[in-house]
């Protein structure tokens, strides 16, 4: 899952980076909301963290610009405490979900897991394949109750098609959602993440669709 954090404070901002990532995510860092508005448009995002106090463009404008063409990735907004004109107008604008300053980061990552979830239609923390259980709380993927261990790429792979499982997603889609904008990507790459996943996992859930990429799938 990709995400992208705009977030002017420099501190804050690499705090953020450094955990998510932590938390298995690919993460865009932006600093100001001329940026920010850019990425949001031309880069696909599975959630947003949009601080509202930005230089060049306020939080809010780019907010309504993503609404406005169409952007519709969820959206959790940093607001300042006590603020309830700010989550109002976050709210009207089109935010999903709103957090006060100063926050808890196990409190973001919740509502961050949280949105994502509801995005893609699964109401549980677990999502369950046959015989396989991600539990998107603490990163662990289990087969009949044993754990699963994955590297980080092969976990950000088998999380995205098991929040889209039935679906196809090709490619370049994967590509696009396991990689940050500044890692060297390789489509190619995802054939071998395919393949370890497979053997991993030991059971056979992950289907390729001809000419199309790959599915998700019980037996």
């Amino acid at each position: 899952m990709r995400l992208l954090v705009v977030e002017d404070d420099p501190e804050l901002g690499s705090q953020l980076v450094e955990r998510l990532t932590g938390e298995g995510y690919a993460v865009d860092l932006a600093t100001d909301g001329e940026e920010a508005g850019f990425l949001g448009e031309t880069e696909p995002f599975d959630a947003v963290v949009l601080d509202l106090g930005l230089p060049r463009v306020d939080g809010l404008t780019v907010l309504r610009g993503w609404r406005g063409a169409g952007v519709a990735m969820p959206v959790i907004i940093l607001t300042a405490r006590g603020s309830w004109s700010e989550k109002v107008q976050g709210i009207d604008a089109g935010a999903d979900d709103y957090l006060a300053k100063p926050f808890r980061v196990e409190e973001l990552l919740a509502r961050i897991r949280a949105l994502i979830r509801r995005a893609k239609g699964h109401a549980s923390a677990e999502i369950t394949c046959g015989d396989v259980i991600l539990d998107t709380r603490t990163s662990r993927v289990t087969v009949d109750g044993r754990l699963i261990d994955l590297t980080a790429h092969e976990y950000r792979v088998l999380a995205y098609l098991m929040h889209r499982k039935g679906q196809v997603v090709s490619r370049t889609e994967l590509t696009e959602h396991i990689y940050a904008q500044d890692f060297d990507r390789d489509s190619n790459t995802i054939e071998v993440f395919i393949g370890r996943l497979r053997r991993k996992l030991g059971v056979d859930i992950i289907k390729t669709v001809r000419g199309l990429g790959y599915r998700l799938e019980a037996l």
